[in-house]
């Protein structure tokens, strides 16, 4: 009974010093993979710091100033940037482009990139190629496939008219630029988002589609009950960075337009107004306050969609 006693005694204190042991290994262990893991982020956030924080800091700076680009020494002139830039027609219509053309391109870059995963994932023959041929485009460098298709556009000699019979003056008509720049972008971009949902699709478990034909589903209802369901997460992903891409505007509106604001200044996006004032008009404290109005606005649209994924996961718990 003695030794009975003492080993009920005993055993847990000893399952207690070994349970402390090894909750203080484990906390070692932590710190010294945090210890070598720091060297091997170093490099990222060394140059993170350099060109992300150490740039918007900068910026935020100048905003209160007006800086100019021929280096002479600014002054401080507080809110007065930002409430010029509030006030500034040019500034609300350059956004409103770029809103515009993102209204345009999010919804069929969405549905377009959707409908050529499903045709790459179910097609039988020459799956490699389909998949190549609808991803390629998107390795061009921005401005590759806007002098390829501002060629296209071209009237009197661009093949795009040639080809269906068309007699439409796409980059200097204000009514078709906006457009031309959108089919340009379509066909540039979907391949990334393409990809995102060719990826999603095979991810899907196929018992699912075969318990639905089981029980009688024909394809349109298992498309409709299995496979959008399946692709919610990632159609939120693809919608969210097509706004954020969209938004910002630039490159191909810029080439295509041969480096002006399109006809009656109709292709001008923000970011191309923001760099005008900045590199043509050399006010550098204006364009900063206007970039940093861009910044809250992008981070604005994001907070937005974080908040708006996790009110909908908490909605179906």
């Amino acid at each position: 009974m003695t030794t009975t006693s003492a080993q009920t005694v005993i055993a847990p204190a000893r399952a207690k010093t070994a349970t402390g042991s090894a909750t203080g290994s484990a906390t070692v262990r932590r710190k010294q993979g945090f210890q070598h893991g720091g060297w091997f982020i170093a490099p990222f956030l060394l140059l993170f710091g350099l060109f992300v924080i150490w740039p918007l800091l900068r910026g935020i700076y100048l905003s209160f100033t007006d800086a100019n680009i021929s280096g002479e020494s600014a002054s401080f002139v507080g809110l007065d940037n930002y409430r010029e830039a509030l006030g500034d027609s040019a500034m609300w219509d350059a956004l409103g482009h770029s809103a515009y053309f993102t209204l345009l391109v999010v919804p069929c870059i969405t549905v377009l990139a959707f409908l050529l995963a499903m045709l790459a994932h179910h097609i039988e023959r020459g799956k490699w190629l389909w998949r190549l041929c609808f991803f390629v485009p998107f390795l061009l460098p921005s401005t590759v496939a806007a002098n390829m298709w501002q060629w296209l556009f071209t009237q009197g000699i661009g093949l795009f008219n040639e080809t269906f019979g068309l007699t439409t003056p796409w980059l200097t008509d204000k009514s078709y630029a906006m457009l031309a720049l959108v089919i340009e972008t379509l066909w540039w971009t979907v391949g990334f988002s393409f990809l995102l949902y060719l990826a999603a699709l095979q991810g899907i478990p196929a018992h699912l589609y075969e318990a639905a034909k089981l029980d009688g589903a024909n394809a349109w209802h298992r498309m409709v009950h299995i496979t959008l369901p399946m692709l919610r997460n990632i159609t939120g992903l693809v919608i969210a960075l097509q706004v954020l891409a969209s938004l910002q505007l630039f490159d191909q509106a810029v080439v295509m337009m041969d480096f002006g604001p399109g006809p009656e200044l109709s292709t001008r996006s923000f970011v191309q107004y923001t760099l005008e004032q900045g590199f043509t008009s050399y006010r550098v404290g204006y364009a900063s306050a206007m970039s940093i109005i861009f910044f809250v606005i992008i981070a604005a649209v994001a907070l937005g969609r974080m908040v708006l994924l996790r009110n909908r996961e908490e909605g179906t718990r």
